[in-house]
């Protein structure tokens, strides 16, 4: 029997002691992939399949109740039947959620229990300051820290130009700038990789993010693939998975996003666009629209020079889609509660 240290894996003696308070029959793992509905978790007894429980399906209201890649979970190793079951979730300290892809208005949480969020990007034609946006946006809304890792520097012509553009739009935030090509092109981001700590890196599709986790992993673990004819990279990653780095530290490795969909991100919209919060706040009226109202901050700074109006546009597009997601959300758990109510009262009238 294995005896592996959970605090590499980042459980705190205090969170210990809560899941010890919680249900003291059972044990602690972390979720390291999902494929469908089996999980791959570690635990004091060493990495191990799992499956959630009947109860805990039965009472899981939404896609986002149910275990994520770096979950907390509390398990029982001793079925009657040899299964590892998970019972429960311990409190997520952070989790990075967005609309799931498609038309459907569900969440899908992307990773739980995150310290940073590398925000991948890279310095060829894939580059989109307006993407970028919201990712931090999403980022900060999870309560983990974002970080701007720009990859393959070795295709930009003009990096400068580059980092600058980032830079108006990510105040407050780190910028690394990384290649993919250099042996020793990824130390830069080892220091904000600490032992017991947990980065997760986002970002399209052949941004290289497999290739950085293979230079942090210190051997080829990820399958990368090279450039297509548009200049973009190739998509590799197919699922979430959670790796412990020997330096100490994880890093958790994500599937390009074709769309990151706002789920209800208010807090994080209002950090990332801190600038047009602040400036709205000097109009003349509480309640401008900042169209045709006098004295209005926004279109001063506009005028200006002092804000962009890419930026502005940008900042109400992501504004309106958070909105529609807000209501298109509780229409939906209207509607839910409405179908539960009618299936009440047939089966009042069949009963009776």
């Amino acid at each position: 029997m294995e005896n592996i240290n959970m605090a590499k894996f980042g459980l705190l003696n205090q969170y210990a002691a809560f899941a010890q308070e919680y249900r003291k029959e059972y044990m602690v793992g972390r979720i390291l992939s999902q494929e469908k509905g089996l999980y791959r978790l570690i635990s004091e007894k060493g990495e191990q399949f799992a499956e959630v429980s009947g109860k805990f399906r039965y009472n899981a209201k939404s896609t986002s109740d149910f275990p994520a890649v770096g979950d907390f979970v509390l398990i029982d190793c001793n079925d009657m039947k040899g299964h590892v079951v998970i019972h429960d979730i311990l409190p997520r300290k952070s989790v990075f959620i967005r609309k799931a892809a498609g038309t459907a208005y569900t969440e899908q949480v992307v990773a739980a229990n995150v310290d940073t969020v590398f925000i991948c990007m890279s310095l060829n034609n894939d580059f989109n300051i307006r993407r970028l946006e919201r990712y931090i946006s999403v980022t900060w809304d999870s309560g983990a820290v974002p970080v701007i890792v720009l990859t393959k520097s070795d295709l930009c012509s003009d990096l400068e130009q580059f980092i600058s553009s980032v830079e108006e739009i990510a105040v407050g935030i780190d910028i690394v700038v990384t290649s993919g090509i250099e042996k020793n092109g990824y130390c830069k981001l080892l220091s904000y990789i600490k032992d017991g700590k947990t980065v997760a890196l986002i970002g399209s599709s052949g941004v290289g993010k497999s290739t950085l986790i293979n230079r942090l992993l210190g051997e080829e673990r990820l399958e990368t693939n090279g450039l297509r004819n548009d200049d973009k990279g190739k998509h590799t990653t197919t699922r979430r998975e959670l790796f412990l780095l020997k330096q100490g530290g994880m890093v958790i490795d994500t599937p390009g996003m074709r769309e990151l969909g706002l789920w209800n991100i208010d807090e994080g919209l209002d950090k990332s666009f801190a600038d047009i919060e602040a400036l709205a706040t000097m109009c003349r009226f509480h309640n401008c629209s900042h169209t045709s109202e006098p004295c209005c901050a926004i279109k001063e700074a506009i005028f200006k020079g002092e804000l962009s109006e890419e930026r502005w546009l940008s900042y109400q597009k992501l504004k309106a889609e958070n909105r529609y997601a807000e209501n298109s959300n509780e229409y939906l758990a209207e509607k839910k509660q409405k179908f539960k109510n009618i299936a009440k009262i047939n089966k009042s009238a069949r009963e009776r």
